[in-house]
């Protein structure tokens, strides 16, 4: 049978593929956003929170802390790919959120697996005129930049797409990228690709989750129970030969960091301890903070794992504590 040989759970923040001084332009959008996600369930504007919350975290919300931060993350990245390469797999299944890129709230699938030739990433981001620089460094890191076209895994894609029919799980499935000028692929996938493959054209398949746009996001149970079907396909289905990693694109708690919800998932993702995941509240899942999903199905996937290592920095980009919870970790079948 296929073999799992990697699990991988990444942020793919944009505060990842600028600079430290630079994070300052998205506590700039921090500070003027009229919705901001807690937890709890409000929604809430940044003077409201920081009327609620005062200025807790003005001491490490500077420059000098972002540099620090963004030298472990860096770290922590490359590890990741050092892992990637370890591992030597013949095909790399990345769960990720779409954020419009390739779909459209007319038509959004609750889950999508695709099954094309080629992952074609869009490059809208930096379409138009006078776009700053630092967000077309931020497009290069997400492969957004321009048109990229990497290798995809269209066989395993459609096995992959009757085997969860076959156990009555009803997939939505895509097969191809009719213009990448007005859509493609976005930076869940690009993210991985760019930072990860260390140049390598690993063929990837893409498995699109609904994570931000209600009414059909999926719960975490059902997250976690299609992520045991996954594995249960990959491990019966597939070519006995291939050697498969699995990567969650996404998370932690953002845009408002939540450290209590950060290690609770954290904590669920651990071998035996996942009962942890399948009760976190749906409304503590919205926004940014709805890309924990992808790790939840990484975690049904690589069930039974042993964690190999895992890190954890949490970003309050503004007194208020906006910003990111960024998590880097991986599971061998074997740790």
């Amino acid at each position: 049978m296929a073999q799992i040989v990697l699990g991988i759970g990444s942020s793919h923040s944009p505060l990842l593929t600028i600079a430290g001084p630079e994070w300052e332009h998205r506590a700039r959008a921090d500070r003027n956003s009229p919705t901001l996600y807690l937890s709890d369930g409000r929604v809430v504007s940044y003077a409201q929170l920081s009327a609620e919350v005062g200025d807790r975290y003005q001491d490490i919300a500077t420059e000098e802390n972002f540099i620090a931060i963004e030298g472990r993350c860096q770290k922590a990245l490359d590890r990741l790919a050092d892992d990637l390469e370890q591992a030597a797999p013949d095909v790399v299944v990345v769960i990720g959120d779409d954020q419009g890129e390739l779909f459209e709230r007319r038509n959004m699938p609750c889950i999508s697996v695709f099954h094309g030739e080629e992952v074609v990433t869009s490059d809208h981001w930096v379409s138009g005129d006078n776009v700053p620089e630092w967000r077309v460094r931020m497009s290069q890191g997400y492969a957004m930049n321009e048109i990229h076209r990497f290798p995809a895994a269209p066989e395993q894609g459609r096995q992959l797409i009757d085997g969860l029919i076959s156990r009555y799980i009803d997939v939505s499935a895509a097969d191809n990228i009719v213009d990448p000028r007005v859509s493609g692929f976005g930076h869940a996938f690009g993210f991985i690709a760019q930072r990860l493959y260390k140049k390598r054209a690993i063929p990837m398949l893409p498995l699109l989750l609904n994570t931000y746009y209600p009414p059909n996001v999926m719960r975490p149970e059902r997250a976690f129970a299609i992520g045991q079907a996954i594995r249960e396909v990959i491990e019966t289905s597939w070519a006995p030969d291939l050697r498969v990693a699995i990567v969650a694109s996404g998370g932690l708690s953002h845009f408002v960091t939540d450290v209590e919800l950060d290690r609770r998932v954290l904590e669920g993702m651990e071998k035996g301890k996942h009962d942890l995941l399948l009760d976190i509240p749906p409304h503590a899942l919205r926004d940014g903070s709805s890309e924990i999903l992808n790790w939840i199905m990484l975690a049904g996937c690589v069930s039974g794992f042993a964690r190999h290592w895992n890190e954890y920095h949490p970003v309050f980009r503004t007194p208020a504590g906006t910003g990111c919870g960024l998590a880097f970790s991986a599971w061998l079948p074997n740790a």
